[in-house]
């Protein structure tokens, strides 16, 4: 797996996630890109899941952990691209009404405040 990080001009913090997040290298490496985020006080946040393969209950913890963090601040975390295996996953936890999830980047950025 791989992540990645980048700072957008319009204030936005974008964290790619490519391939499966099982293992605990994967997990760490999402874990310190959103700490990253936060601790620099960017408070708008987008997670694109799209090339992102599988996600375990882990990788779901950490999910709710940075939607957590975000809400408390006052914040705003979205995600983007859940592909249709994924998408069972946040189907049958109930958490697709927790997070502010959309089909594409481009509409994810548009939909920041």
């Amino acid at each position: 797996m791989n992540v990645k990080s980048e700072t957008l001009p319009n204030g936005v913090g974008v964290i790619e996630v490519r391939g499966p997040l099982l293992g605990d290298q994967e997990i760490a490496e999402l874990r310190k890109a959103i700490a990253e985020f936060i601790d620099r006080q960017w408070k708008r946040l987008l997670i694109d899941l799209t090339e992102a393969t599988f996600l375990n209950s882990t990788g779901m913890g950490v999910l709710v952990s940075a939607h957590t963090s975000y809400a408390k601040r006052g914040w705003q975390l979205k995600l983007c691209g859940i592909n249709r295996q994924v998408n069972l996953v946040f189907a049958v936890t109930n958490l697709r009404k927790v997070f502010s999830i959309h089909e594409h980047r481009d509409d994810a950025l548009k939909n920041f405040s």
